[in-house]
């Protein structure tokens, strides 16, 4: 679990996440924050189409796991963006595993608590009715193509990466994930949203 593979296609700051990952092992506090920052978002866009609304609680299981565990890992940025992938979604496996065997209580829900931000309101709830609207489309799809999907569009990882998070064969992830965002596709032709091949 400890290794993370090579990227034939990195993402932007995979070399910016590499050497902060390389000083966060050298015991660098700041340089695991920076890390943090740069896979959360991904991570987060991931977990949250696994579980829903319990992403943030599952996130941070796997952020304990993969704090504990850094020491490990041996690889690159896109390596250790593979492999953070690869605890989340064990982390969210198992959280949906627990959601089955007991009931779920009712959680006072932390929108209402939070003060509002340098963002307008209604800036801040288009974002999220487009980004919940996306990812309840997503979860829609059967469970390998989500997965796929998630994990090459949100967490940005390649079909390697994926597969190996995934346990499949490269192939058969990048199919799945071709058919599921053909999937989406004609789900957003249906919903009356215009095909964004046309021109205009």
């Amino acid at each position: 679990m400890g290794q993370g593979g090579q990227s034939r296609h990195p993402q932007p700051r995979d070399a910016e996440l590499g050497a902060a990952v390389a000083r966060a092992q050298a015991g660098d506090e700041t340089a695991f924050a920076v890390a943090y920052r740069i896979v959360q978002p991904g991570l987060l866009g991931y977990v949250r189409g696994l579980v829903g609304e319990d992403a943030e609680d599952v996130a941070s299981e796997a952020w304990l796991e993969i704090a504990r565990d850094l020491g490990r890992f041996r690889g690159d940025g896109a390596g250790f963006r593979g492999w953070t992938a690869t605890i989340a979604r064990h982390r969210a496996l198992d959280h949906l595993r627990r959601q089955r065997t007991r009931p779920r209580a009712a959680r006072l829900e932390q929108d209402a608590l939070e003060l509002p931000g340098r963002h307008s309101t209604q800036d801040q709830a288009l974002e999220s009715l487009s980004t919940e609207h996306a990812l309840e489309l997503v979860r829609a799809l059967p469970r390998d193509q989500a997965e796929a999907v998630l994990l090459r569009v949100v967490v940005g990882l390649d079909g390697p990466a994926a597969a190996r998070v995934l346990g499949k064969r490269p192939g058969a992830v990048r199919t799945a994930a071709y058919r599921g965002l053909r999937r989406l596709a004609r789900r957003l032709l249906c919903d009356g949203l215009p095909d964004p091949d046309l021109p205009s």
